[in-house]
């Protein structure tokens, strides 16, 4: 059977966004088929180009210009180079726009307005055009002109009240998670808003204003902990690694290193029980249903965590693997790599780089099986596609071009 072009083929992307939630949404885009063509700030580009080191290293292991940092959210794109504060740039923005079905920014409330790149003014000229916005704080509200970084939006939305160690224990106290969850959420929710709009324009014809806010994201995301403290009135508290809401849900040391057990109901309590050899437990009243064992934790979990104390790491993954209860040790990420499963489902890729040859990346988890992910090109070099979309797409000569370049324009 043969395969079907990627699911949006044909449909164009203008990128004016830089950094992380905005070029995750658009490399989503990208690698589902869209043309994505990220305007830079000659020069100097998207700030991450700068986030570093790690830099990619060419075949003599010296680094190049490209950071790691830029390299994981802007596969499959092209950039162009132009400077939209002066008048020429602009208007070259506005004619890309004019040809695009999507335009992604994350500029401040109101920062395109005076070069006329605002959703009121290019939806007078293309309507059709879906214009999504991402921000700190959204379009409206008390907090829209203030700036928004996912560390800051972290602790304000709610997540690390919720996360790190018990503030009673050693080492509790607030704490971010590892990768910026705040900006990755909103590229992904921005990436769903957007195929919404687009959907919705083939049965409307018009295009839409998607007003993304990484605070809105952060708040959205808490899922259980929102309806947690919704239905009590109480407000979670940091746990650890502990669950809120199963039991046993954490990680246990055993005899030479960490697991983590994933217990989600309670045959699977009775199957751990058997296996860790105290069947008992999980006759016990106090701890023979998931309430009655989140009640009873702290009688419960010594008792759990003595035992599997005893036991090697790997025998507790076997055994527990074999009556089908969730387990799975803590990874690094040169294990994560090594790992079997993440080498068959083919999580690491290479791509071409005409800097350094090839450069790896973290493949894309969306498997279509008709249309699936396309990887055509590496993360671009700065203005690596100016003269061929201003040529192809605007129709600019030559000779135009080289002034631009040049400030002349």
């Amino acid at each position: 059977m043969s395969q079907r072009p990627a699911p949006l083929t044909g449909i164009r992307v203008l990128d004016l966004t830089r950094v992380l939630a905005g070029p995750w949404c658009t490399q989503n885009l990208a690698d589902l088929g869209a043309e994505v063509i990220k305007i830079e700030r000659p020069g100097s580009g998207d700030d991450t180009r700068a986030w570093g080191p790690p830099y990619l290293k060419d075949a003599a292991g010296n680094d190049t210009s490209e950071a790691a940092y830029y390299l994981s959210a802007n596969r499959n794109k092209l950039s162009v180079a132009l400077d939209i504060a002066s008048p020429r740039g602009a208007e070259l923005v506005r004619e890309l726009a004019l040809q695009s079905d999507i335009l992604v920014e994350n500029f401040k409330v109101g920062g395109l307005a005076k070069y006329g790149l605002d959703y009121d003014s290019l939806k007078e000229l293309n309507p059709r055009l879906i214009y999504c916005s991402i921000t700190g704080f959204g379009q409206t509200g008390p907090y829209a002109s203030r700036p928004g970084y996912d560390f800051m939006i972290q602790g304000m939305g709610g997540l690390m009240s919720i996360t790190g160690e018990r503030d009673d224990l050693p080492g509790g106290g607030p704490q971010k998670a590892g990768v910026a969850v705040a900006d990755l959420m909103t590229g992904m929710y921005s990436t769903v808003g957007i195929l919404a709009a687009l959907h919705e324009r083939s049965r409307s014809g018009l295009g839409q204003h998607v007003d993304m806010a990484l605070l809105d994201c952060q708040v959205a995301m808490l899922a259980n902990q929102n309806l947690n403290y919704m239905t009590s009135g109480k407000a979670p508290r940091r746990a650890g690694n502990a669950h809120q809401n199963l039991v046993p849900y954490q990680v246990f040391a055993a005899s030479d290193g960490h697991l983590i057990v994933a217990v989600g109901n309670d045959s699977q309590f009775r199957n751990y029980c058997g296996v860790i050899g105290l069947p008992e437990l999980s006759a016990d009243p106090r701890f023979s249903t998931n309430p009655q064992r989140v009640k009873n934790r702290e009688e419960l979990v010594p008792l759990l965590a003595e035992r599997m104390a005893t036991g090697a790491r790997d025998h507790w993954l076997a055994a527990l693997e074999g009556v089908g209860v969730p387990a799975g040790p803590i990874n690094t990420l040169d294990q994560v790599y090594e790992d079997p499963q993440v080498l068959a489902r083919g999580m690491k890729r290479e791509l071409p780089h005409p800097a350094a040859g090839k450069v790896p990346m973290a493949a894309s988890p969306l498997k279509l099986s008709g249309s699936p992910v396309e990887y055509r090109r590496a993360p671009p070099m700065l203005g690596e596609h100016t003269a061929q979309v201003l040529s192809e797409k605007l129709g600019l000569s030559a000779d135009e071009i080289q002034a631009l370049a040049q400030g002349q324009a």
